[in-house]
């Protein structure tokens, strides 16, 4: 750790004076309100599209100047505001947060708390379970802007009909294995975020949590655990694991079923735009063979969606929610400008514009009766169930660490022992908590 932690004290260094610039740059010439909305680079252009859209509507009242982070990296990007706000900064003002930063920012007092008449307007129309993630110790510090949720998706050349649970998945990919057909299950096995959200909702789905609201450790109790790493156990050392499992990230599985190796993949709505504007990838005939591209024929003419295979059958699986939000920083100097902002900035068209340009699902449930978005997202329908079924991620402070813990104790997944690495894991994470968040 002392490489991360010698690479990390230089970024960090860079980071504290480029932040010192920046102090004061909440008002503009002559007392004129300038909001500071800092965003991810994914979106860029739709960030913008709507800062713009929102000074006008604010008739000269305020002005939102949309600046992107300097990084790709979700957890540079959680390095470079939690090192800004450190200091007080007050040169930010609004902030779209990965939905699993809400507890730790709130906790060490970085964002503000919305009034209670602001939260009503928020949660008024917006899908309950992404609403969860801007929860804190029962009050709203972020408000959802958009959410997202894995789906699966198969061949259906290969199969007659999608699997309704794990262990059915993984019977169909090993009968097409002895077929000589293409038949892997591809999944986020890789020692990263990926793999805890894996666990998160195989544990979910099971009636399992990591931890409770008043922060006890529970995934040690009842059989969800074990339950969550034998089906991870099971998928990695059948013959539907991918060779490099546990190097897969989301556009490895992507790719892999593009490529035609695949029968299965759990992933994000991204992959099915992906699909098309890319092509689909090489058709594999019956007998596994690429056929000649004269055919017209590709895999993404055979491309499937299916629910989330559940864990236990006939009960719909508990799929962990993502997302973005946006929060108010506790060092804006016209906070209740902000507030008002951000209602501008997540209202329907803004949801829309994210939804359609850059794949990002609305948190705002009647946009799921939008014809725009229906064809954006052909499986519009199996997205709302999942969101309404869904999971969330644990709402801690120390949920960083957690992250950690989990992705270093089951990876790679053909390792797992299920006898031995929940209590492995139950101790793990009960320091993980102790410790709270990784950045003080």
């Amino acid at each position: 750790m002392g490489g991360v932690w010698r690479r990390v004290a230089a970024v960090v260094g860079g980071i504290v004076l480029a932040a010192a610039t920046l102090v004061g740059c909440g008002s503009g010439a002559a007392g004129r309100v300038v909001l500071v909305f800092y965003t991810s680079p994914d979106g860029v252009d739709q960030y913008r599209a709507a800062a713009a859209e929102c000074s006008r509507a604010s008739g000269g009242r305020y002005t939102i100047e949309q600046r992107r982070q300097p990084t790709h990296s979700t957890d540079d990007q959680r390095l470079y505001l939690a090192r800004r706000l450190a200091t007080s900064d007050t040169g930010l003002d609004i902030m779209a947060l990965d939905d699993i930063w809400t507890a730790e920012f709130a906790q060490a007092g970085w964002i503000l708390p919305y009034p209670p008449e602001v939260a009503r307007q928020v949660a008024q129309g917006t899908l309950r379970v992404p609403l969860e993630t801007g929860m804190y110790q029962g009050r709203l510090y972020a408000a959802p802007l958009t959410t997202n949720t894995q789906l699966l998706w198969y061949r259906k050349d290969l199969v007659p009909h999608p699997p309704k649970t794990w262990d059915e998945m993984i019977r169909m990919a090993e009968d097409l294995a002895r077929r000589g057909l293409p038949h892997y299950i591809e999944v986020q096995g890789a020692r990263y975020e990926g793999l805890a959200v894996w666990f998160n909702t195989l544990l979910a789905s099971g009636g399992g949590a990591i931890v409770a609201e008043n922060g006890d450790v529970q995934v040690a109790r009842g059989d969800a655990a074990r339950q969550a790493v034998g089906v991870m156990a099971r998928v990695a050392t059948s013959r539907a694991a991918d060779p490099s499992l546990s190097l897969s990230h989301e556009d490895e599985t992507r790719l892999a079923m593009q490529a035609g190796k695949a029968a299965f993949e759990v992933n994000y709505p991204f992959v099915y735009v992906s699909m098309h504007e890319d092509g689909g990838g090489a058709f594999i005939d019956p007998q596994g063979r690429p056929t000649s591209h004269d055919t017209g024929r590709q895999v993404g003419d055979v491309f499937g969606w299916a629910p989330y295979p559940s864990v236990v059958a006939g009960t719909p699986a508990r799929v962990t929610i993502g997302g973005l939000n946006l929060g108010v920083s506790a060092t804006s100097r016209h906070p209740a400008e902000a507030f008002e902002a951000v209602q501008c900035l997540r209202n329907r068209d803004n949801q829309l514009r994210q939804a359609v340009g850059v794949e990002r699902p609305p948190t705002l449930a009647a946009l799921y009766d939008d014809p725009t978005l229906r064809k954006r997202y052909p499986a519009w329908q199996e997205i709302r169930d999942s969101l309404d079924h869904g999971s969330v991620r644990p709402r801690t402070p120390a949920y960083a660490n957690i992250s950690i813990v989990i992705s270093d104790l089951l990876n790679p997944p053909s390792k797992i022992n299920p006898n031995t690495v929940v209590d492995q894991l139950a101790d793990q994470i009960a320091k993980a908590v102790t410790s709270q968040g990784l950045v003080p």
